[in-house]
C-alpha cells in the first residue's frame, strides 16, 4: 500500500515555519460543555421529580431526546477540543482536526480576505468567540474556509487584527491551551505586540472605522414583523407551548376552546380571529428577534492590510463581525417585496466574490430590512460615487413587455381552468372548485401589469443598472468593468413580439443578472455598452 504525497501547500507550509508550535483551542469550552450538559438534564429530572410525571409517558421522552442531544453536543465539543490543532506562521494559518477522519487545511496569509468573528450566548458568557477565516472562497455551503471554535475574547481579537492589519509582524498566534489559561492572570497584566510576544504598548484594539454609514435604528423595527415568517413563527412557538405545557399536565388547547363559544361565531370568524391573533403574536415575536438580532449594529468601512474592507456588527445575544474586501465589490443590489412594497420596505446586499449568497447567515447583506429611502442612500455611498446610481432615470421597456406578460397571465388562467374543469368531471374534485378560475384570472392581470411596471434598465459611465422581478423587485447596481461574459437570448414568444433578453454575466453575487424584454434594434446597443469591447470581435458593420 502506498501513500499519497502531501499538498504542496503543506510542505511550503511546515518549511516556512519549523519552529512554530501547534495550539489548541481555548479550554473554557470544556466547562462551558459540563455545564450545558447539566442544564439539559434539569427539565426531565424537573418533569419526573417535581410534577411527578411518569418516566414512561409519551409525553416526557420529547426532554429525554433534548437532554441526550445536550449531552451528546458537548461530548462532541470535548472530542473537537481534544483533537484540534492550529497555528500561525509567517506566511500559514493551519488547522489540524478530526477524530476518526484527519484533516489538514492551510490557508496563505497574503490569500485572506476576510477574518470574521462571531459568539453565541454561550460563548459570550464564557468570553470566547469563533473566528471564521476566509480567503475568497467556501470550503462547503455555508462553510467558511477555516472556523476556529472556539478563542478567548482576547486571542480573538488579537488574531483578527494581526491578519488584516496592514504591516503587522507575523508572529506565532497568542497560546489558548491550558498553560495559557493557566497564565491568564499574566497575560492580562503584560501587555503584548501582534499575537503573542510581550512589549510594553498596550495590546492592539480593532482599526477605528474610517466612516460610519448606519447605525442601529429602532424605527426600523416595524419593517421587519409584517411578512409570512410572522405565521410560521407563531405557529411554531404556539405547538411548542402546547407540548411544552401538557408534559407538566396543563392543557393549552382546551383553554383556548373555552375561552368563545365558536359555534355561534362560525367557521368565517374563527378563521379572522384565528389568522389575526397568529399575525399578531407572529409580529410581535419577529419584532423581539429584530432587538435581538440586530442590537448595536454598525455599517462601516475599516483600514485593511491591501486597503478598506466594509465592516458590520450587530447582536444582542448571538453577536457577529462580517469583513467584506472592498476590493472585491463589483456593485450592490436593493429589492423589494411585492406584498410590502406600499410600505416602502428593502433589504440591500453588495455584489461581490468570495461570499456565499445562499448562505443562511447572509454575508452579502449590508443592512436589516428598512425604508427604501435610506437604504438607497447608503448602498450609494458605500459604492462611493458621486452620483447614486440608485437615483438614475431608467429607461421604461416597450409595451410589447407588457404584451408578454399579459399573454403568460391569459395562458396561466386558461390552463388551470381547463385542468380545474378535467378534474371536476372526472369527479376528483367538486364542480365548485372551477370558480376559482375567476379569482385567479384577475390576480394573474394584476401580476402582469406589476411584473411590466417594475422593468427599467440604463448604463452610466461605471454601472450597468436593471431591474426587474414580480415578488421582488430588485435594482442591481453591477460594474462594467467587472462584466465578462453577455448573454442574449430570445424565447419563441419574444422573437413574434421584437424582443430579447440580455444577461450580463459576472464573478460576483448571483453570477449573472437578467435585462428582460429590451426591444431588438436596442439590445445589441446595450449589451456592447455593458461590457465595453467585449463583443467588437463579434460584431459586423450595418450596411
Amino acid at each position: 500500500m502506498s501513500l499519497s504525497p502531501p499538498h504542496p501547500a503543506e510542505v511550503q507550509a511546515s518549511r516556512d515555519a519549523p519552529a512554530t508550535t501547534w495550539h489548541r483551542l481555548s479550554v473554557r469550552i470544556i466547562w462551558v460543555d459540563l455545564v450545558i450538559s447539566i442544564v439539559s438534564i434539569v427539565p426531565p429530572m424537573v418533569a419526573i421529580w417535581g410534577f411527578g410525571i411518569d418516566a414512561s409517558a409519551g409525553q416526557i421522552w420529547p426532554l429525554i431526546a433534548l437532554a441526550a442531544f445536550g449531552v451528546l453536543g458537548a461530548v462532541s465539543d470535548g472530542l473537537r477540543w481534544v483533537f484540534t490543532r492550529f497555528r500561525v506562521t509567517p506566511t500559514y494559518v493551519e488547522l489540524k482536526t478530526g477524530v476518526f477522519l484527519r484533516r489538514h487545511r492551510s490557508i496563505q496569509r497574503d490569500r485572506i480576505r476576510s477574518v470574521d468573528v462571531e459568539a453565541k450566548l454561550r460563548h459570550r458568557l464564557a468570553r470566547m468567540r469563533v473566528v471564521n477565516i476566509g480567503a475568497g472562497q467556501q470550503a462547503s455551503a455555508g462553510e467558511s474556509a477555516l472556523s476556529l471554535d472556539a478563542l478567548s475574547a482576547e486571542d480573538a481579537r488579537r488574531l483578527q487584527h494581526s491578519l488584516l492589519s496592514e504591516g503587522e509582524r507575523p508572529t506565532e498566534v497568542l497560546e489558548t491551551s491550558v498553560d495559557s489559561e493557566l497564565s491568564s492572570q499574566h497575560r492580562r497584566t503584560t501587555p503584548r505586540d501582534g499575537v503573542g510576544h510581550e512589549s510594553p504598548g498596550a495590546a492592539p484594539e480593532a482599526d477605528e472605522p474610517l466612516r460610519i454609514f448606519a447605525r442601529f435604528e429602532p424605527s426600523w423595527c416595524i419593517y421587519n414583523m409584517f411578512t409570512i415568517w410572522a405565521y410560521v413563527l407563531a405557529l411554531g412557538l404556539g405547538w411548542g407551548a402546547l407540548w411544552l405545557l401538557s408534559t407538566v399536565g396543563v392543557d393549552l388547547y382546551g383553554f383556548v376552546v373555552g375561552l368563545l363559544d365558536w359555534e355561534s361565531i362560525g367557521w368565517v370568524g374563527t378563521a379572522l380571529i384565528a389568522v389575526v391573533v397568529v399575525g399578531a403574536l407572529g409580529a410581535v415575536g419577529l419584532g423581539i428577534n429584530y432587538f435581538a438580532e440586530n442590537w448595536n449594529f454598525e455599517l462601516a468601512r475599516i483600514r485593511s492590510r491591501d486597503g478598506t474592507m466594509l465592516r458590520t456588527r450587530k447582536g444582542l445575544f448571538t453577536t457577529r463581525e462580517v469583513n467584506r474586501d472592498e476590493n472585491r465589490i463589483r456593485g450592490a443590489q436593493i429589492s423589494e417585496p411585492v406584498l410590502w412594497r406600499w410600505m416602502g420596505v428593502s433589504d440591500t446586499s453588495v455584489l461581490t466574490t468570495g461570499l456565499d449568497v445562499w448562505s443562511m447567515s447572509e454575508p452579502a447583506a449590508i443592512l436589516p430590512r428598512g425604508p427604501i429611502s435610506r437604504t438607497r442612500e447608503v448602498a450609494g455611498q458605500v459604492l462611493g460615487d458621486p452620483e447614486n446610481p440608485f437615483h438614475a432615470h431608467l429607461r421604461p421597456h416597450p409595451w410589447r413587455a407588457l404584451r408578454r406578460r399579459l399573454w403568460w397571465a391569459g395562458g396561466l388562467t386558461v390552463g388551470l381552468g381547463a385542468l380545474l374543469i378535467w378534474l371536476a368531471v372526472s369527479d376528483v374534485l367538486p364542480y365548485e372548485v372551477i370558480w376559482a378560475t375567476a379569482a385567479f384570472g384577475p390576480a394573474s392581470l394584476l401580476a402582469a401589469v406589476i411584473a411590466y411596471r417594475a422593468l427599467g434598465h440604463t448604463i452610466t459611465d461605471r454601472y450597468v443598472i436593471t431591474r426587474s422581478g414580480l415578488l421582488s423587485r430588485a435594482t442591481t447596481v453591477l460594474q462594467r468593468s467587472s462584466v465578462s461574459t453577455i448573454v442574449i437570448r430570445e424565447s419563441l414568444l419574444q422573437r413574434r413580439l421584437n424582443l430579447r433578453t440580455v444577461s450580463t454575466m459576472t464573478a460576483a453575487g448571483q453570477g449573472g443578472y437578467d435585462t428582460p424584454d429590451i426591444e431588438r434594434r436596442q439590445s445589441l446597443e446595450f449589451a456592447v455598452q455593458a461590457a465595453p469591447g467585449l463583443l467588437d470581435p463579434f460584431l459586423v458593420p450595418d450596411r
